[in-house]
């Protein structure tokens, strides 16, 4: 028997993204374990194995807005972090230039009169020490003084900036964590269904991505566009309603020049996608910033019914809000459905209909 090495994921690399939708696809010479059980299953029918693989890709597309979420949440903590220690650095500088002052002050003093007990408390090894005498400001000069009050707040500032930093940075570790187990969670559910995918011959694979996967029955879902998603299309602005505004009309048009790029997990294009990263990156070309997840998406707008959906409109699934396409009228939507089918169009009523929002 061959052995086969388990592929390694890449959520953001566009000249990746096409191997990683093949090896979505490819078998492998034996059936292995299901889900760790240590059993090979019983055979399964095509039929029962597109359900499994649907309901696998549904499992994987859910940890997958869990991923965007946690990573979402860290980068922002890195970039607070960052900023903290920015702070700090400046503050730093500052407090360098005050004590450098009481210095000059320490000096001219000695020069005249000799050295104030006061400043040589002030330039000793331990500046907290003698901020906290009780008799420091009577004894300091109107001067001094206020030098001295300049250096006490500046050194309470850098300890409170520090405070939050160390928090940031606990922050910043638990994110880390949650990123790590997610992606083992996403990697695991695409392991699974590739393994299931192995059993079927090639013709009954392509079907798969044919029908964009299979309903929770195990009922094949129809779908007019083909494995590259663009055959028989109609052109944007064709599909029985026009889009409410411009920005709306860009997004779309943008999700049509995407049709046949690959689904790749964590992906906002440019030449891949995961289906709230062709969200994202549809409105941000239209100059619109929407936010990293479906579960935040679908609060990004106005929500809308069914019946008053428009082109540009966020059309959402499941119960846990995990999937979203693009509505782009008749019924249809473009979105990226999972790794065995690339962006396409199809129509909004094959999975769970969840809400809608209008975000412009």
């Amino acid at each position: 028997m061959a052995a086969h090495r388990k592929p390694r994921q890449r959520s953001l690399g566009g000249h990746t993204a096409r191997t990683a939708f093949t090896l979505a696809l490819a078998g492998v010479a034996t059936a292995t374990a299901f889900d760790g059980t240590g059993q090979a299953e019983p055979n399964l029918s095509p039929a029962e194995v597109r359900a499994k693989v649907a309901k696998l890709y549904q499992e994987a597309e859910e940890a997958t807005e869990k991923y965007n979420g946690a990573q979402e949440k860290a980068t922002a903590a890195e970039q607070r972090l960052a900023t903290m220690r920015d702070e700090a650095a400046r503050k730093e500088e500052k407090l360098n230039t005050a004590r450098e002052a009481l210095g000059s002050m320490a000096a001219a003093q000695y020069r005249s009169s000799g050295l104030d007990p006061a400043v040589q408390l002030a330039l000793s090894d331990d500046p907290d020490h003698y901020l906290d005498g009780a008799a420091f400001a009577e004894r300091a000069g109107d001067r001094q003084s206020a030098a001295v009050a300049r250096v006490r707040r500046q050194l309470r500032e850098i300890e409170q900036l520090r405070g939050a930093a160390r928090v940031e940075l606990t922050s910043l570790k638990a994110r880390r964590a949650e990123l790590k187990a997610q992606k083992t969670a996403i990697t695991a559910k695409l392991d699974a269904a590739r393994r299931l995918l192995s059993r079927l011959t090639a013709p009954e694979r392509a079907r798969i991505g044919e029908a964009d996967g299979a309903t929770s029955d195990g009922a094949p879902r129809a779908s007019r566009a083909s494995t590259s998603g663009r055959a028989d299309l109609p052109p944007p602005g064709s599909t029985g309603a026009e889009a409410p505004n411009p920005r709306a009309a860009a997004a779309v048009a943008y999700a049509y020049s995407k049709l046949g790029s690959p689904y790749v997990w964590g992906a906002t294009g440019p030449n891949a996608f995961d289906c709230s990263g062709l969200i994202l990156a549809s409105y941000r070309s239209a100059g619109v910033s929407l936010p990293r997840t479906t579960y935040a998406q679908i609060g990004a707008g106005q929500r809308v019914s069914r019946s008053e959906l428009l082109p540009g409109d966020l059309v959402f699934f499941y119960s846990g809000i995990s999937h979203v396409g693009l509505y782009i009228g008749n019924g249809q939507m473009i979105h990226a459905p999972n790794p065995s089918a690339p962006v396409r169009v199809a129509p909004i009523d094959q999975m769970p209909f969840a809400g809608a929002t209008r975000v412009v």
